[in-house]
């Protein structure tokens, strides 16, 4: 039987391990983070641990100083183990304010649940099919302090892969609140345009990806001309490329939006040079 790690207590991973009153549940009170775990190494710790103890500090949780590599390493090591995943698995942290209270909490201590699953692919794999995507914009992703996070507070990324399945896509890319270019689902959006390689901003409300900071890093050191910046979904007419990035599936190549079609050169060579990466940049 699969099991996961509880505020460090190895439980079933079907297990009831909440009450109706937890925080994460009733208020969306925490976040999580997505990494890989591959050929016996977490990927890229030190970026996804700068980001959980950023998420943190800002939502004012106690803790995080113990979240450090070696405990997170252990941790997942031995799900890892408990589980067979293989050399191949997805990890998962939620972080959530423990205690009751209503909107004001009772204390700001932290609970966490861990999780792994098998991937089979031990090399990020990309996709040979490129994806088919289009723009949602019923529900737009304010720009605020919290936008860079990866928080419980999920309902506009759910309304959009509600689109996405009612309209058979691959994926779907979300607007700001200003009706530019935010990101995807679960991944940050590249655009080559002009031979160019753009990104949303920071500044433009997406989240802070760790995959994100990864392709940036390989961009510059590949003199590849990059550029953070504001994004017309216009641009998406004209453009060379478009891909999608996380941290799990590392890099994916968009194929069309509506009836326009991208080539997929710059993705392949990122995608290769990802995979000469060893665990950390």
């Amino acid at each position: 039987m699969d099991v996961i790690n509880v505020n460090g207590e190895m439980v079933a991973a079907d297990a009831a391990v909440f009450s109706a009153e937890n925080r994460g549940f009733r208020y969306g009170d925490g976040l999580f983070e997505t990494m890989r775990y591959r050929d016996g190494e977490l990927m890229f710790t030190d970026l996804h641990l700068d980001r959980v103890r950023k998420g943190m500090r800002t939502l004012k949780l106690e803790g995080y100083s113990q979240l450090d590599k070696y405990f997170l390493r252990e941790k997942v090591e031995e799900l890892v183990r408990r589980n067979k995943t293989g050399p191949s698995a997805r990890v998962r942290l939620g972080i959530y304010r423990q205690g009751g209270g209503l909107y004001a909490p009772e204390t700001n201590k932290m609970g966490y649940v861990l999780q792994v699953s098998k991937l089979t692919d031990t090399a990020y794999a990309g996709n040979s099919r490129g994806l088919i995507v289009d723009v949602y914009d019923e529900v737009t992703k304010p720009v605020t302090a919290l936008s860079g996070l990866k928080t419980c507070n999920s309902l506009p990324f759910v309304l959009a892969g509600v689109f996405k399945n009612q309209h058979k896509l691959d994926d779907v890319l979300l607007l700001n609140q200003h009706g530019f270019l935010c990101e995807a689902i679960s991944s940050n959006v590249f655009v080559v345009y002009q031979n160019r390689l753009f990104t949303p901003a920071l500044s433009e409300g997406c989240v802070a990806g760790v995959m994100r900071q990864v392709v940036m890093h390989l961009a510059k050191k590949h003199d590849l001309d990059l550029v953070e910046a504001q994004i017309s979904p216009q641009v998406l007419n004209e453009a060379e490329e478009v891909f999608l990035t996380n941290a799990v599936q590392g890099i994916r190549w968009v194929m069309g939006y509506n009836r326009k079609r991208y080539f997929n050169e710059m993705y392949r060579f990122l995608l290769n040079a990802l995979n000469q990466v060893k665990g950390t940049l």
